[in-house]
């Protein structure tokens, strides 16, 4: 062999080194993405569930699947241990401006004592107190099911949509369901009111927060055509008192007194919540790993043709140690070194690649990418159980190399 075709087989197999380091480090990168924002993600939803203002949360299938919510709330009131029991209805609104225009809206109905009772500190300290809905009971216009009594027909608006649109406390403005504006509503606007962080882009900041009846009469979720009582509400949240709210038992049997009152009605604590959060990270943790593997097995490829390679390239070396007596284990160290220092340098560029590419997502992302990116955590242990896993696995691929450098035949190879 020229000293010419040496260097060239010598600069080949750099080339080859270095990509092999760049396909490990793209395998690498993609649980770093996947895992790092996942795991921030469900994170921060453990955080808010487990910072909520309330401990049981009572739901039903289907759309606004709760009934009698007005007759409800009041008996889960009245149970032993109970501070609040606020419902909640969300739709979709449109509202019209005073000025001509219109824009969607995230619609809350809430009765305005209970909410306020029920929400968070956090959450709490964005909203004016008492809140200035008027019946902080919702009980004068709801008049037993009837929907006769005088509303006071007040609302207040996110400041994000008081700001976009120039709307401002004492504006009227006008409410429908159906986005038609000879059906609306005139609201008075009694305040405004701040935004806790959360997932929620631009259009979702646009929120609208009005007594419970007055929604249910917009939206059809309060008597039937027939004018049978629905009474519509998607969920209850129930907050205890004292000790009770830290106390899993005495959660446990207000919740099983509440599932009593409604026993084909959903009842979840909040420790059920969190269990079920935990579970459905496990899973999308599972699946992320899987997903991931396959870019993984790629790069373990490259690395395994790259090593067996080196045996090629290097057989007259090889060889030649092998006839003056070098152990076996020797050779198999040697490409145990280079196996794992080729793995580590992949996972280490990948790991940096992986937090590379979520900051610039968190930076210039569009605003729901950015808004899930910069929740990102970078777990160490977890980052370094990622690259502990390629080296070991580069370990083992080792093997490979030292199997073809021993299966070489001396007096061929130095010929």
């Amino acid at each position: 062999m020229s000293w010419r075709q040496a260097g060239r087989e010598l600069r080949h197999l750099r080339f080859q080194t270095a990509l092999a380091l760049c396909a490990i480090a793209v395998a690498v990168a993609l649980p770093v993405v996947l895992l790092s924002v996942g795991g921030g993600v469900v994170a921060h939803e453990l955080d808010a569930l487990q910072h909520s203002g309330f401990q049981i949360v009572v739901g039903a299938s289907g759309l606004h699947g709760i009934s009698s919510t007005h007759t409800l709330s009041s008996r889960i009131g009245a149970l032993a241990n109970v501070r609040a029991s606020s419902p909640l209805l969300s739709l979709p609104l449109t509202v019209f401006l005073p000025g001509g225009g219109e824009a969607p809206v995230l619609a809350e109905g809430v009765i305005p004592g209970p909410f306020l009772a029920t929400a968070s500190p956090q959450e709490s300290g964005l909203f004016p107190q008492p809140l200035p809905l008027g019946d902080p009971t919702d009980s004068v216009h709801f008049a037993n099911g009837t929907y006769r009594g005088p509303a006071t027909n007040s609302i207040l608006l996110s400041s994000p949509l008081a700001t976009a649109r120039g709307i401002g406390t004492g504006d009227r403005i006008g409410l429908s369901a159906s986005g038609n504006r000879s059906q609306t509503t005139e609201f008075n606007v009694t305040g405004t009111f701040g935004l806790p962080p959360s997932l929620l882009g631009p259009t979702g900041a646009f929120v609208a927060i009005l007594p419970l009846s007055d929604l249910q009469l917009r939206s059809g979720t309060a008597l039937s055509g027939s004018g049978a009582l629905i009474d519509g509400s998607d969920s209850i949240e129930v907050a205890l008192s004292g000790s009770a709210a830290s106390d899993s038992g005495a959660v446990a049997s207000v919740a099983s007194a509440i599932q009593g009152l409604v026993p084909y009605y959903d009842v979840a604590t909040q420790d059920q919540q969190v269990a079920a959060l935990l579970d459905a990270e496990s899973v999308l943790t599972g699946f992320y790993l899987a997903l991931s593997s396959f870019s993984l097995a790629i790069g373990f490829v490259f690395l395994g043709v790259l090593l067996v390679r080196r045996v090629e390239a290097l057989r007259a070396p090889i060889a030649l140690r092998r006839a003056v007596g070098v152990p076996a284990r020797s050779l198999a160290g040697e490409f145990a070194r280079t196996a794992v220092a080729l793995g580590a340098g992949g996972a280490a560029l990948g790991v940096v690649a992986g937090i590379v590419v979520v900051r610039v997502l968190a930076a210039y992302g569009s605003p729901a990418v950015s808004a899930v990116a910069q929740l990102a955590v970078f777990d160490p242990v977890q980052l370094l159980g990622i690259a502990a896993a390629v080296v070991a696995v580069a370990m083992l691929l080792s093997l490979a190399a030292t199997r073809a450098a021993l299966r070489l035949s001396i007096p061929e190879a130095l010929r």
